[in-house]
């Protein structure tokens, strides 16, 4: 059978799918109904979820909604191995990517919440090598034309990718081309990345445009260094992955729970899946980085996660473990483009904003599908996907593990807001 659901309510189904143990730090279970959504429903969303994960499509994936802080909805799809041979599990382990910022954006929500920094600090009080950016104004890669930036690079821009950095955008080829040069993603620490980034010019001036780019979150990662005296990892697990009990989550697998990576794949030139290139693609588990990135370097499960977007749901707190003030996560979860962007929207879509490390839906109808204004979300490169909506206190995640190669026309499509619409479809008036 390709699709077994592991939520509770399933009674009637019992005979034809095998009972799933409950895991002790997994949200707890409800039926559907009770938390006021149709269970016949989300039947839409198995089948499309049987069909996105046939032989023609990805390996396979887990899907878990949550309405209330009770799962309503988790199932497992699939293949987690390129041979097909080995089944989804509910508990597999998944490369988050850029679902790792979010976290990165807490941790520093956390120390502006010790009093150790402000949205509006200079980069530079905590990375002095940043007091002297430039900005790259025409030339050429050799001989780049540089001046002083309008305003300093704050911590506010680095969350809301509003920096400068380069970002493939339009009027970056010499930003870009002396990013690739340097090679800030070799480098061996978050110091040491930092040291690189430094010696980088900006794209554009801090302020003036949103511009998506890992660098914004790597640096932050490094403040949080700087200003807690801790390792990056260390301050995650301390004030976040530890007291909401997400074990399974970190920058590496034990190699006990190797086996429960997903493999990573790609389309080849042979309009074929493959194995995708990297390190934790070679070896299931490995790190991604060799440094703490807090751009894209965790890798975690769909429980662990849950429970990381049921604590913002909960206004900061999650079953005793309180990670910030309720005012802190109102702070994080609004458009922060708005006191810096006219219009205040992303690069991606002119009905999201943007706030502390992810999307905010302001307007579902020009946006073109069901949603909530205030909904915030974001994405992984490999395909996974998460969203929250405050009002409707309904959680949705999306793990799948597939590298698109945005060249190739005939590549798997991305299903993220497919799956989004089917969630919200479900519920009930």
């Amino acid at each position: 059978m390709a699709r077994r659901r592991v939520t509770a309510w399933l009674l009637l189904a019992a005979l034809a799918v095998p009972a799933v143990a409950q895991d002790e730090r997994a949200l707890p279970v409800a039926t559907p109904a009770s938390q006021g959504v149709s269970a016949e429903r989300l039947q839409k969303l198995d089948r499309f979820m049987q069909t996105s994960t046939s032989p023609a499509g990805y390996l396979g994936g887990v899907v878990l909604v949550a309405r209330n802080g009770r799962i309503v909805e988790q199932g497992v799809f699939g293949h987690q191995d390129l041979a097909r041979a080995e089944p989804m599990q509910a508990d597999a382990i998944f490369r988050l990517y850029s679902m790792t910022k979010p976290i990165a954006s807490v941790a520093v929500l956390a120390l502006l919440e010790d009093g150790k920094l402000s949205l509006d600090d200079p980069l530079s009080r905590f990375l002095p090598e940043f007091a002297d950016i430039r900005v790259a104004d025409g030339g050429s890669v050799d001989a780049p034309r540089l001046r002083k930036p309008a305003r300093p690079v704050t911590l506010r821009h680095l969350l809301t990718h509003t920096a400068g950095f380069a970002a493939g955008l339009d009027g970056d080829a010499v930003a870009s081309a002396l990013r690739e040069r340097a090679d800030p993603h070799d480098a061996s620490d978050l110091r040491d990345y930092a040291a690189r980034a430094a010696r980088l010019p900006l794209a554009a001036d801090p302020g003036t445009r949103f511009g998506y780019e890992g660098t914004n979150t790597e640096l932050l990662a490094r403040v949080v260094e700087v200003a807690s005296g801790q390792h990056f990892g260390d301050f995650l697990k301390q004030r976040i992955l530890s007291p909401l009990r997400m074990r399974d989550t970190g920058f590496e697998v034990p190699q006990a729970q190797r086996h429960r990576v997903v493999d990573i794949t790609t389309m080849g030139d042979d309009g074929r899946l493959r194995i995708a290139d990297g390190p934790s693609a070679r070896t299931p588990g490995a790190r991604l980085n060799a440094y703490e990135s807090g751009a894209g370097g965790l890798y975690s499960t769909a429980a662990d996660y849950a429970r990381f977007c049921q604590m913002l749901l909960g206004g900061g707190s999650l079953d005793g473990a309180s990670i910030l003030g309720r005012k802190t996560v109102e702070l994080m979860l609004g458009n922060h483009l708005a006191g810096i962007l006219d219009p205040p929207v992303n690069q991606y879509s002119g009905a999201e904003g943007f706030g502390l490390g992810g999307y905010v839906v302001l307007d579902p109808v020009r946006r073109g599908q069901p949603g909530s204004v205030g909904q915030f979300g974001w994405s992984g490169a490999a395909s996974t996907n998460f969203m929250i909506d405050p009002k409707e206190q309904l959680l949705a995640i999306l793990l799948l593990q597939h590298l698109p190669r945005p060249e190739r026309t005939d590549d798997l499509p991305r299903i993220g807001r497919n799956v989004q619409a089917l969630v919200y479809q479900a519920l009930l008036p």
